[in-house]
């Protein structure tokens, strides 16, 4: 019981410190998605091809800014992920016609490194590129080829992957902070537009067998900032 006590007492205080001395921010995320794989277009970063199957991202964040440096960051994005082959340049995908069309939901959890110095309590620097990775979990509805059309199911998919983000943030009026990134998902699946199905009943593939899929997001974000001012100096 004692122990039980003393580990309490710890998370208390630990938690007490984070609540009182660290500066966090909460975002709305605003942008686009578009899927990078065996069915439609093969451009990574393409927010301003406004055909069908663009379609907009919803989401929030969250981040506690550790330094001047990095800040820990965890985000919640949904959006409709999508491709038409007739989109692509390749006429062979033209010709084949395959499109799909399901909804995403990914939950990211990870490191925000600032390329430049960004404290939140100082004005003599308010712009910084950023860099940001970390680990993703996304969830979307499975695909299956029938009779030439790629139908989706309503058992759900799940699967990990990794984010490289890129970014630009400008903090504004104190406590607002607007950012513009643009980031690849690379997913441990090559199954997000139905690629490849093996079971008794049925077994196909059909495209590069060997690649998994991206999907990429191009956002907006913007933040408030809140919490008393951090004391950096015992963070190396």
């Amino acid at each position: 019981m004692d122990f039980l006590k003393k580990i309490t007492l710890i998370i208390f205080i630990l938690k007490s410190g984070i609540l009182t001395s660290q500066i966090y921010e909460v975002g709305y995320i605003n942008g686009k998605s578009n899927f990078i794989g065996d069915v439609g277009e093969t451009t990574f970063i393409n927010p301003l091809y406004n055909k069908i199957d663009r379609d907009w991202i919803n989401g929030i964040s969250f981040k506690w800014n550790r330094s001047p440096r990095h800040a820990y960051r965890l985000t919640f994005i949904k959006t409709n992920l999508a491709a038409n082959d007739l989109n692509a340049k390749d006429p062979r995908r033209i010709e084949r016609g395959y499109n799909f069309r399901t909804p995403l939901s990914e939950i990211s959890l990870g490191l925000e490194f600032n390329m430049l110095e960004y404290n939140l309590h100082e004005y003599s620097n308010l712009f910084t590129p950023y860099f940001y990775t970390g680990i993703i979990y996304s969830k979307y509805n499975k695909q299956i080829l029938q009779n030439g059309v790629i139908n989706k199911l309503p058992k759900k998919n799940t699967t990990l992957g990794i984010p490289l983000v890129v970014g630009i943030k400008y903090r504004f009026f104190e406590n607002f902070i607007i950012s513009f990134e643009a980031g690849a998902r690379y997913t441990f699946t090559d199954n997000i537009d139905g690629n490849i199905i093996s079971n008794s009943e049925i077994g196909y593939d059909f495209g590069n067998i060997n690649n998994n899929d991206w999907y990429m997001f191009s956002i907006m974000n913007l933040s408030y900032t809140f919490g008393r001012k951090p004391c950096y100096c015992n963070i190396k």
